[in-house]
């Protein structure tokens, strides 16, 4: 069975910076697309950013030029590094990976907590 696992949430300062990451394991088949979720207080969960297994990558608008997501397929983990974080990025943030013998199948993290004080 698939496991993802995310790490690296924490307690940070408004303009600080924090760095995800997500460890798949237990795949038997390829991962395509790997995305970070988030969760913020009374919202609903939205796309943070995606890559692709050959490193395409797409990013909400609300955090282009502040997280990059990257990818390393000979660890099986990906990577979201946040910089000049804001209060309204906190949330709880999961990584989602997308892959399936015949049919595709989403697979999800249990989260990591991210907190940013103003």
């Amino acid at each position: 069975q698939v496991q993802l696992v995310e790490s690296g949430g924490g307690l940070v300062q408004a303009g600080g910076s924090l760095r995800l990451s997500c460890s798949v394991s237990g795949s038997t088949f390829p991962i395509s697309d790997i995305g970070w979720y988030r969760s913020a207080p009374g919202k609903q969960r939205e796309l943070v950013a995606i890559i692709s297994s050959g490193g395409r990558t797409n990013y909400a608008d609300f955090v282009k030029g502040r997280f990059s997501i990257s990818r390393d397929n000979a660890k099986n983990t990906v990577y979201l590094q946040m910089n000049s974080l804001k209060p309204e990025d906190t949330a709880v943030y999961f990584c989602k990976a997308v892959g399936g013998t015949y049919f595709l199948h989403d697979y999800w993290g249990q989260g990591t907590q991210v907190t940013v004080s103003s």
